[in-house]
């Protein structure tokens, strides 16, 4: 080839398969909501209560968890969007979502996730029989979710409460540690004042966007005014009776008593967000709210130092 020649150039139904092969999967990876993956942190929640989550065996599995939780949760999103395709177009964000937006199939987004929520059952087949069997439990509760008990008032609340506590058992089940039941009533009712406050969010900005979901309706503030309440209360008494009556060994238990105070803040500032009208996107509100950031770094400082430096 001589320097007056130009290189052949690239034929333009090998750019535009390019284009599309590199636009379908950044409409699969957004469908998949790598946003909402911390979630799945709830996974390591039993095995570093338990003080066990620095030993090999134990993080390894925790690990492994997560990631068959990750699977699984996107699997739900998947199928979700693929359901409520025809809704989210008429809202005002949701719409932007690779299926409302026609960028991914209905029936491709179906495939998907029920593709992926085979994959999390079989990959969580080394953590053992009783892995997959809540593996399995929370494909169906959310895969029910999705297609049914998302229009029920109060059940849809305590299905999607219910799947949060299924990751905390999933991450003790995965590292072999037994789970107290003050434990689970800090994540049940954790998981209930979350999803209750997004609700009650979801339900003031619906008013000033003009559209709602069919369930809000359902839903009168002063009732999940209540629930708030319930939910924060049995929370706080809940963790304070795990960290003042804590049955492990080498533990430095004034140190963990301790920190229930900046727990107790957390919930606090957090309900006071919610007060005022945040909430309906949890991980938005944690990360961007510097008084959260602070006692949450400062409960995780003494609870670590609790469990892993006594």
């Amino acid at each position: 080839m001589t320097a007056t020649e130009r290189p052949p150039s690239t034929p333009p139904m090998a750019v535009r398969a390019r284009h599309a092969g590199a636009g379908f999967g950044a409409a699969v990876l957004a469908t998949a909501r790598p946003r909402q993956w911390p979630k799945n942190i709830l996974v390591f929640a039993a095995p570093a209560a338990a003080g066990v989550l620095l030993q090999p065996a134990a993080a390894a599995a925790a690990v492994w968890a997560a990631g068959v939780f990750v699977l699984a949760s996107a699997s739900t999103y998947f199928i979700n969007d693929a359901r409520d395709v025809e809704a989210d177009r008429l809202h005002p964000v949701k719409r932007r979502r690779p299926v409302a937006a026609g960028r991914l199939g209905v029936r491709t987004s179906y495939g998907i996730g029920l593709g992926l929520a085979v994959l999390a059952a079989v990959v969580a087949l080394p953590l053992g029989p009783a892995m997959v069997g809540v593996v399995v439990l929370y494909l169906a509760l959310t895969m029910g979710y999705s297609l049914w008990l998302k229009d029920q008032p109060v059940v849809e609340l305590l299905a999607v409460a219910s799947g949060f506590v299924l990751r905390a058992v999933a991450g003790g089940t995965a590292a072999g540690v037994p789970l107290s039941n003050w434990f689970l009533l800090v994540a049940l009712f954790g998981s209930l004042f979350l999803v209750t406050a997004k609700r009650s969010a979801e339900a003031r900005n619906s008013l000033a966007r003009g559209t709602t979901r069919p369930v809000l309706d359902g839903y009168p503030s002063a009732w999940l005014q209540q629930i708030l309440t319930v939910s924060l209360t049995g929370t706080v008494l809940a963790y304070a009776s795990w960290a003042l009556q804590y049955v492990g060994r080498d533990v430095a238990l004034p140190v963990l008593a301790l920190s229930v105070v900046p727990f107790l803040a957390v919930m606090l500032r957090y309900s006071l967000l919610v007060a005022r009208g945040d909430g309906e996107a949890p991980e938005d509100v944690v990360f961007s709210d510097r008084f959260l950031l602070v006692a949450g770094i400062l409960w995780a400082a003494l609870v670590g130092g609790a469990l892993y430096l006594a």
